[in-house]
């Protein structure tokens, strides 16, 4: 009974902690010292950091997180410089988000977008369905699908051709962005 009304009470607080965030996303005014503060709040976010504490010498990758329209872009990279947002990120994002809302499903938790110097993932889970998804570019290409026990059906057919639909829209848009930062990097250089 009481793992009852711990998994009632967990579940509750999430949804307290998703309302309070579409509130506060429908009624914050977009200042970037407020985004950053929020971002550095966020303590659940995985970091592209190495395993590697050993090694004193070793150069870490620069990570910047964005937090555009409620979802959470990552960048990447070598140098401080690699990490800057250009506003063909932030379209991409918003247009990404947006259009697997509208295309695929409109009760979906979005985790981070990681755009790497050669890669590109983003995942999250679909909440009617009970399935997390991974979307990568790069050199692990493809769209991973990750649920218990779901019941092969026409409606889960439609919806693996849903997302497979919108893989390809999100690889020719991805590949377009990272495409236009190595050319931005190149004539940095």
């Amino acid at each position: 009974m009481a793992n009852l009304h711990n998994d009632r009470y967990d579940e509750i607080k999430s949804l307290l902690k998703r309302s309070k965030l579409l509130f506060e996303q429908e009624t914050q005014v977009n200042v970037a010292k407020d985004i950053e503060t929020r971002i550095n709040q966020d303590t659940e976010y995985e970091t592209a950091d190495s395993d590697e504490d050993d090694d004193v010498n070793v150069e870490r990758d620069k990570t910047q997180k964005y937090r555009i329209s409620g979802g959470i872009l990552a960048l990447h990279g070598k140098k401080k410089s690699d990490t800057d947002i250009t506003t063909d990120d932030k379209i991409a994002f918003q247009e990404t988000m947006d259009e697997f809302v509208n295309e695929v499903s409109d009760l979906v938790d979005f985790n981070i977008l990681n755009v790497y110097k050669n890669s590109v993932e983003w995942s999250g889970k679909l909440i009617d369905d009970d399935l997390e998804f991974i979307f990568t570019i790069g050199e692990e290409s493809g769209i991973y699908i990750n649920g218990q026990m779901v019941k092969v059906d026409e409606e889960f057919l439609q919806l693996v051709n849903k997302m497979q639909q919108f893989y390809q829209k999100f690889k020719a848009r991805w590949a377009k962005v990272l495409a236009s930062r190595k050319r931005t990097q190149s004539t940095e250089e």
